[in-house]
């Protein structure tokens, strides 16, 4: 039995089947022969002329399912003006005697334009993420048909790839993309494609994925401080109390941070840290103040790489004399 598989990249249709080990009697296949591939635009109930004619070799049943497989690629041109239009495929197998047990099973496999790959596709890191920029294609209108770009990111060490994302071609002068779910401090190929979708008439959603772009390569290493923190207040706890300077302020909202750290100063003197480790919520009392003197607070953000922030205004409080 013949499994045949096929898929369409581009121009390009990929077929892929399960080379047969045994004749029409179960008998094992014992010589080579001749597989036919056979295109056709409707339901075959022959091949024809076939596009291939390709020798193969009998394996034995034993052999692995990478060993049983076969495939061949074929070059295709679309069909320009119709989201309705689809290429058949079969294969045949052709004994060393001339006979063949029929056609495989036919799969089918849109015609429907492939668009060419954006150009000047670029990537640069920034500290919201990886901007994706490219030039905006041309799209054919096609009723029934519509496009959207597709990027693809590729971890470099694992080799997997995943959506990035998705733009739509309509109504896109300046295309882009802001890819934020990266990690950081690995290494990722970005690619870019467009993507032909036809639309249902009686069954699901079709897609053919133009030719990729050339990949552009983007080490996501962190060295983006966090915001600035804001809205720092100083509030000095009141008479009749030990002393000490209440401070709060905005909290950050950076998925990566870690904590703040807090400065004070005196008139005159730079300002100096008064946490040892990292302060994780937004507020934080000073304990260490004397009667008499004003100081002069500022925070600072910091990320779970150590990146750290400016630090933010200043606030200032004075401890009254008792």
């Amino acid at each position: 039995m013949i499994d045949l598989r096929a898929f369409r990249k581009g121009d390009d249709v990929h077929l892929i089947w399960t080379i047969p080990t045994q004749t029409t009697e179960h008998q094992n296949l014992r010589h080579g022969g001749i597989v036919e591939v056979c295109r056709a635009t409707s339901a075959m109930k022959n091949c024809g002329t076939p596009v291939a004619r390709l020798p193969f070799q009998p394996v034995p049943r034993s052999a692995t399912e990478n060993q049983k497989a076969a495939s061949y690629t074929d070059r295709v041109s679309s069909a320009p003006n119709s989201a309705a239009s689809n290429f058949v495929y079969a294969v045949s197998v052709v004994n060393s005697y001339g006979r063949s047990a029929g056609l495989s099973n036919q799969v089918e496999i849109p015609a429907a334009p492939a668009l060419a790959a954006p150009k000047n596709f670029h990537a640069e890191l920034n500290d919201q993420g990886v901007q994706l920029s490219w030039d905006a294609v041309i799209a054919p209108e096609i009723p029934g048909l519509r496009f959207v770009y597709r990027v693809y990111r590729r971890d470099k060490t694992s080799n997997t790839d995943a959506v990035a994302g998705e733009v739509p071609l309509e109504g896109q002068p300046s295309p882009a993309l802001l890819d934020r779910s990266f990690e950081w401090e690995k290494t990722y190929l970005y690619r870019i494609t467009v993507v032909t979708i036809i639309a249902p008439s009686n069954g699901s959603e079709q897609q053919v994925e133009g030719d990729d772009s050339q990949s552009v390569q983007v080490f996501a290493h962190d060295v983006f401080a966090p915001a600035v923190p804001t809205g720092l207040q100083a509030v000095f706890s009141g008479p009749g109390q030990k002393p000490f300077i209440d401070l709060v302020w905005t909290p950050d909202t950076e998925p990566d941070l870690a904590g703040y750290n807090v400065y004070r100063h005196e008139q005159g003197a730079q300002p100096a840290k008064l946490n040892s480790d990292l302060v994780k919520s937004s507020a934080y009392r000073d304990n260490a103040v004397l009667p008499g003197h004003e100081y002069s607070y500022s925070v600072s953000a910091v990320d779970v790489r150590g990146n750290e922030s400016a630090r933010s205004e200043e606030a200032s409080e004075t401890v009254p004399e008792k």
